[in-house]
């Protein structure tokens, strides 16, 4: 995968003055690490939401502040509108490329099972992703799961039987199931509840407020509280 890059500037407003950023088409960001002193960036919104299509939080990314020597990140965390699925916030974690880090590795399904294709079974996938621990240089983009392997019902892959490449520690028990093939439904599948959508959308106004006040806090928490950080930081590390 080819290495990735994308510039950010430090910023002043924090709280709820972050508020007039996204209006301006930016996304308010912190980057914090071990041993690294934790401050607030700003990015631009087009240009985040190209890298991280391709980059996840499983790839490194050269990030950029103020023109200067680009230092390696990880996306963090990501704080999304639940309504708009708009970015609100984004943690940058600087590494340190001889030191083992704690990331998630997103899944890859390939292959067709034929309990599904032939049998009509109904593919259920248990697990996205992964968390593991690795040097930088050992971080893969994604792992891949054979599907072609679920050949009846209850057939299951668990992740004893991935191949995990070289000098990656799966943080998972080994017996967890990733995908398994379930026989097909023969119910009826039940009526919506009237006025459940009603519902939903009522729920949708009062958390996308909730979301906006949260990346606030958390973006001010962060700069502010650097012992916060520091654990966060060091919980990373180990």
């Amino acid at each position: 995968m080819k290495q990735l890059s994308l510039s950010a500037k430090k910023r002043e407003q924090i709280g709820k003055q972050v508020k007039d950023l996204r209006q301006q088409g930016l996304i308010p960001a912190v980057i914090y690490g071990h041993k690294v002193k934790s401050q607030p960036l700003v990015v631009d919104y087009l240009d985040f939401e190209k890298i991280y299509h391709q980059a996840g939080e499983s790839s490194l990314v050269d990030l950029s502040i103020n023109k200067e020597k680009p230092v390696k990140v990880l996306i963090q965390d990501i704080q999304i509108d639940p309504v708009t699925d708009r970015y609100l916030h984004i943690d940058f974690y600087q590494i340190k490329m001889g030191e083992k880090i704690h990331a998630k590795i997103p899944f890859k399904f390939v292959g067709q099972s034929r309990a599904v294709r032939e049998l009509g079974g109904i593919l259920e996938t248990s697990l996205k992703e992964v968390e593991v621990e690795c040097l930088p240089n050992d971080l893969v983009h994604e792992i891949k799961v054979d599907l072609s392997v679920l050949n009846a019902f209850d057939d299951v892959i668990y992740i004893k039987d991935l191949q995990i490449p070289p000098g990656i520690k799966v943080l998972l028990d080994k017996d967890s199931a990733v995908a398994v093939v379930n026989q097909p439904r023969t119910e009826k599948e039940e009526k919506p509840i009237e006025g459940e959508a009603d519902k939903a959308d009522k729920e949708g106004e009062k958390t996308e407020k909730e979301g906006e006040a949260k990346a606030e806090a958390g973006d001010e928490g962060k700069v502010r509280g650097g012992e916060k950080t520091k654990k966060d930081a060091d919980k990373t590390k180990s």
